[in-house]
């Protein structure tokens, strides 16, 4: 299917179902498949961004990953956008809104702020606020460590505030701030601009760069095991339970798969650490009813002779969630909180020299 046929379905999407949330004050699109060439194929392993604009008090909240018309939806909702400065000012919503991204109105306000954004997107003042917006992002990631969170928390912290260091590059560049293919874009950006050991500096704050690719596909091999443990169950209290489920596997592990594949194993591990960050969440979110739904899940795919494995094979998935995260961790020298917080001030004190790339980059 080409990129243009996918947003269509995504406008189909938002007409027929979307406009009956409560409180639907329009829609857009954003994200890769905004970015993206519309006569361009969409990849498998691709999904397409829908940000639903609802009332404040229609809590619609997350809707998540879906299949409609063989496309691959995510569904968000935001419930404010504040003035056309504030928009311009952020580099996530100026980012869709600088592209033609609305698919549906009723009042005409999305269309009247498209436009001005796209006329206004590149002007250096408003690149600068994006920069900006970007590096605030990094120091309240970092700063906002707490050692009492559970791990989950603790790992996002760390691990959002170091990979937002990439999209405040992009965002210098005019390019799309994307988030699973950070590292991979902003290699891209960098090498075009002759400043590619600047890039292994933002892998050595991530402290990727020395990984080799035997031992990044040997994380994404015990991940796919989590991933597929904790996709077995239902988690609806958890934000992210449809991104660790079956149909997201293609983006979660063969997206990942075909970065390590390119030779991009290193630019690959952020999201290798964040979806099993979200495995360990999701598996908390569901309880007990993980142990039980992994064990049949698990039964129906071994051989009759295997079955006195199976509850060792349950033990093993839970145990991969947590302790697989865990040897990652260790490989990334974020193993303990004490880790963690020596690598975030490693970023903070890394920041002048990352302002001063970005500016030579707009």
């Amino acid at each position: 299917m080409r990129v243009e046929q996918a947003r269509q379905v995504a406008r189909q999407w938002v007409l027929e179902e979307g406009a009956g949330l409560p409180g639907f004050g329009g829609a857009f699109l954003t994200g890769s498949a905004l970015w993206a060439d519309a006569g361009a194929e969409l990849a498998p392993t691709s999904d397409v961004d829908v940000m639903v604009v609802a009332d404040p008090a229609a809590r619609i909240g997350h809707i998540g990953k879906f299949r409609y018309k063989e496309v691959l939806l995510e569904v968000s909702s935001i419930t404010g956008l504040g003035s056309t400065h504030e928009v311009l000012s952020d580099y996530h919503l100026a980012g869709s809104f600088h592209l033609p991204c609305v698919l549906a109105d009723p009042s005409g306000r999305l269309t009247e702020l498209q436009r001005v954004v796209a006329r206004d997107f590149a002007e250096r003042p408003w690149i600068l606020a994006r920069c900006t917006n970007a590096m605030d992002r990094v120091r309240g990631w970092i700063n906002g460590m707490d050692e009492s969170a559970p791990l989950v928390d603790q790992v996002n912290s760390w691990l959002f505030g170091t990979g937002v260091t990439a999209h405040v590059l992009l965002v210098a560049g005019l390019r799309n701030p994307t988030i699973r293919r950070r590292y991979a874009a902003v290699r891209e950006l960098l090498a075009e601009h002759g400043r590619l050991e600047f890039h292994e500096s933002l892998l050595e704050l991530l402290g990727c760069a020395d990984l080799d690719a035997a031992r990044v596909r040997w994380h994404l091999a015990a991940l796919e095991r989590a991933f597929d443990a904790a996709a077995s169950v239902r988690a609806p209290s958890y934000r992210f339970d449809s991104d660790i489920s079956p149909v997201a596997r293609p983006a979660a592990i063969d997206g990942t798969r075909e970065l390590i594949e390119r030779g991009l194993h290193r630019e690959a591990v952020f999201w290798v650490v964040a979806t099993y960050a979200r495995c360990v969440a999701k598996r908390a979110a569901a309880g007990d009813h993980l142990a039980d739904r992994a064990a049949d899940h698990l039964a129906d795919h071994l051989d009759d002779h295997a079955d006195h494995h199976v509850d060792g094979h349950v033990d093993d998935y839970a145990a991969d969630c947590t302790d697989g995260l865990r040897e990652l961790l260790a490989d990334l020298g974020a193993e303990t909180f004490t880790d963690r917080r020596r690598r975030g001030d490693r970023v903070l004190a890394a920041l002048p020299g990352l302002w001063q790339t970005a500016m030579g980059l707009c």
